[in-house]
């Protein structure tokens, strides 16, 4: 029997060995259910077409030379995408036929690359991403004529878009821009690495590095062999109510709320894989994504049956979700930003 469909509802004195020896792209696969691999396609905008070449416009939208986006379909409105750790370009399957239900729609993609992307996660911080998603799309706004744009975050991504949306709002030109947030694999990453044996004795190093003054400074190497960390970064990461911690499964209804409560001024959608590899087997998955949608103030609520962490194996599902969700023009109408 086939799964069910979506439904909707400065450095460290530690270590001098190179961070990019070993380096490894990305988070390693887990083992889940066999039928995890199947990927059977429904809908009318998803399924598995791919383009022989990606055609569309790569501009820089910042002062910095990684500053660099990537746009598919020339239309006035907007979906960007924001990726998770060590993400870039073309960061989930579902993108290229995205960008095609999209254009459909009349509707743009557009990939960015930010301080951030790659292995600079290590590095940066919310804040950072923030302040040059903003940049952004003021340049959307500026250069381009936007009419409005939606923010697709996947994995960290998610994180990035809470605090965006947070930031963006002392910046009302841009802020009134912003139609809604689709959150796919908004997951903990707290919760994922206190499964790994190394994560409780790097926070203690980290807390004491940043209450020595030294919060920049980096982690030895095995706090997290994927890409140099900063202690503040790697503590932001993994401790309880660290900056990044936004979707605990321990954190009370209130902790969420303060957390989240604020994107209820905003359309949302949550997109979450029911077996996700990187939510530990304790989490009540279900329940959990029943109170991220309450402390975003109702925010709408996908359910991918068997979806993996990156939804490679649910892409047609997934694109459905998003186009129908942008198609409905999200749940109050969406408003002229220039009104």
């Amino acid at each position: 029997m086939d799964p069910p469909s979506a439904s909707p509802s400065s450095s460290s004195s530690f270590k001098t060995t190179s961070w990019f020896s070993g380096f490894v792209c990305g988070r390693p696969a887990k083992p889940g259910n066999p039928n995890m691999n199947n990927n059977k396609t429904s809908g009318d905008v998803g399924g598995s077409v791919k383009r022989k070449n990606l055609q569309g416009i790569l501009f820089k939208y910042g002062p910095k030379p990684v500053q660099v986006a990537f746009k598919m379909g020339d239309f006035k409105r907007q979906v960007i995408f924001i990726g998770g750790l060590t993400d870039g370009f073309l960061a989930t399957e579902y993108l290229e036929p995205l960008s095609l239900a999209l254009e459909k729609e009349k509707w743009s993609l557009v990939q960015l690359l930010l301080s951030s992307s790659y292995t600079g996660y290590g590095t940066s911080s919310l804040q950072q991403d923030a302040k040059e998603l903003d940049q952004l799309i003021g340049h959307l706004i500026n250069s381009e004529d936007s009419e409005g744009v939606v923010l697709l975050g996947h994995g960290t991504g998610c994180q990035k878009i809470q605090d965006i949306v947070h930031y963006m709002h002392t910046h009302a030109a841009c802020s009134i821009a912003v139609h809604a947030a689709i959150l796919q694999a908004p997951v903990s990453d707290r919760e994922y690495r206190a499964t790994l044996p190394e994560t409780a004795a790097m926070i203690q190093l980290a807390s004491r590095m940043i209450n020595e003054g030294r919060g920049m400074d980096l982690m030895p190497r095995e706090a997290n062999p994927d890409a140099p960390i900063t202690a503040y970064r790697y503590y932001s990461l993994c401790a309880y109510l660290g900056d990044d911690d936004m979707f605990s499964s321990d954190l009370s209804d209130d902790q969420l709320k303060m957390r989240l409560g604020h994107m209820s001024n905003t359309p949302c959608q949550v997109i979450f894989s029911m077996t996700d590899e990187y939510v530990p087997e304790y989490v009540d998955k279900e329940a959990l994504v029943e109170r991220l949608c309450n402390a975003m103030g109702g925010a709408e609520k996908v359910q991918v049956e068997w979806g993996n962490h990156s939804l490679s194996n649910r892409v047609a599902e997934t694109v459905q979700a998003i186009v129908d969700f942008i198609r409905r023009e999200g749940p109050n109408g969406w408003d002229d930003p220039w009104r």
